[in-house]
């Protein structure tokens, strides 16, 4: 008998699931149901375990971004390098940043962190053993914080102890842990991440009523979106062992809620004050095919692009996200809506790569190009090519991204299970997984 590992995503819109060989990464059977969100996320989660014909499986590994994932605010020293640092790591960690700051933090700096409602407060600023009184004043603002919210706090460590005493006399959660900027010119994500992974374990997916008791919270062990950029950054290292020239992966994921950009990108030479983080995401709240639809035409109509007899639909969207219809005009509406989301997304990838990096990291040139997203699998042959098509042709930064790129789909779903598997430990089945993209 195989040894099976499920892999399920409980996403926004759609649960995903994932029977896998291990350790051959033999992909056996996949499954989707929509996310049942509005009673009980087990009951769609349990509906795809029952899809995949009950396999009998070894392990059971759970992702999920259902609930808007995880909302996460920056609040940092400098806004071009400890502030910018921060926002790194949280979108490396999976995080949806939903607000940056730099400096001390004033009452009106105070009332837009509150407006912003983050799950979790990602607290830095200073080199170690370098300027501190901006990040004691600020852990003392953030502990004024009514509601009080998670506090990561990873920033200067000569005043650590110091300022966790601040934070903590409120009452709240802190995670104290290394600085996300030891000094200039250097990054170290991994401690920040982990402590945002677990702020979103335990305080997140048990707090937000997705679900009744203690199952659901006891089977997810990571973010969607840190998931997905782990299957990435393994993708981005099978494709330089086959290409060692090969520039780097770019992942497209449109979904119901957001529209994300992956990028794994071959190492260089960088003049960035704040070190490059070569595997790095951006994720778009306001591009989404079915919560954000408005916002998404909204948001395209702002780049000028042709969003003419979609605000409708959006609407409609918006009203009913579970909508999958047969009707040609809808299917239609959904093409275009699709395409819009990955050139918005796409530009404002590049442009965010240019603003701190000085186009040293840039996704342009990608190799591989690959879409993912419930969209993409379920168009046909045509409108897949009709979307590349128009990213092919965009001179607003999508093109620049696909220009010399080999574009495939991903089919069934598999670089989330991919980094699910490898943060589990099965090395060899996660890149069996991937392997199938860099052939």
């Amino acid at each position: 008998m195989p040894d099976v590992v499920l892999c399920l995503d409980v996403g926004s819109t759609y649960t995903k699931g994932a029977a896998v060989d291990v350790p051959s990464g033999t992909l056996l059977a996949t499954a989707e149901h929509p996310t049942t969100s509005d009673s009980d996320v087990l009951r769609g989660l349990d509906a795809v375990v029952a899809q995949l014909g009950g396999t009998r499986h070894s392990r059971l590994l759970a992702c999920s971004s259902a609930g808007g994932g995880l909302r996460l605010a920056v609040v940092g020293y400098e806004r071009e390098i400890s502030a910018e640092a921060g926002r790194r790591v949280a979108l490396s960690a999976g995080a949806r940043v939903v607000h940056v700051s730099a400096g001390a933090l004033d009452a009106a700096g105070r009332r837009a962190l509150r407006e912003a409602k983050p799950d979790v407060v990602l607290l830095t600023g200073g080199t170690d053993g370098g300027e501190a009184s901006v990040l004691l004043h600020n852990a003392a603002a953030v502990a004024t914080m009514r509601p009080a919210v998670p506090v990561v706090l990873a920033g200067n460590s000569a005043v650590r102890d110091e300022a966790e005493r601040l934070l903590a006399a409120s009452g709240g959660v802190v995670l104290p842990t290394a600085n996300v900027l030891p000094d200039i010119g250097e990054i170290d994500p991994a401690p920040a991440r982990a402590s945002i992974r677990q702020v979103f374990l335990r305080h997140v997916i048990g707090g937000k009523g997705l679900s009744r008791g203690p199952r659901f919270a006891r089977l997810v062990s990571a973010v969607t979106p840190d998931a997905v950029l782990d299957g990435v950054a393994l993708l981005g290292r099978s494709v330089r062992a086959a290409d060692p020239a090969a520039r780097g992966v770019v992942v497209l994921d449109v979904g119901g809620a957001t529209t994300d950009v992956y990028s794994a990108l071959t190492p260089q030479e960088a003049r960035s004050a704040v070190a490059p983080l070569w595997d790095r995401r951006t994720v778009e709240g306001d591009l989404g095919m079915r919560w954000s639809a408005v916002s998404l035409v909204a948001a395209a109509q702002a780049e000028r692009l042709d969003v003419s007899g979609l605000l409708d639909g959006a609407r409609r969207r918006v009203a009913d996200v579970g909508l999958v219809s047969d009707d040609p005009g809808e299917r239609v509406a959904d093409e275009r809506l699709a395409t819009l989301a990955a050139v918005v997304a796409l530009r404002r990838h590049v442009r965010a790569e240019g603003v701190y990096d000085e186009g040293t990291v840039s996704a342009e040139g990608a190799t591989l190009v690959v879409l993912s997203g419930g969209v993409f699998r379920h168009l046909d042959a045509a409108g897949r090519d009709r979307v590349v098509a128009a990213l092919r042709a965009d001179r607003g930064g999508a093109r620049a991204v696909l220009d010399r790129a080999r574009v495939v789909v991903d089919e069934d779903y598999v670089l989330a299970p991919a980094g699910l598997l490898a943060a589990a430990g099965y090395a060899e089945a996660a890149a069996g997984l991937v392997h199938r993209f860099s052939d």
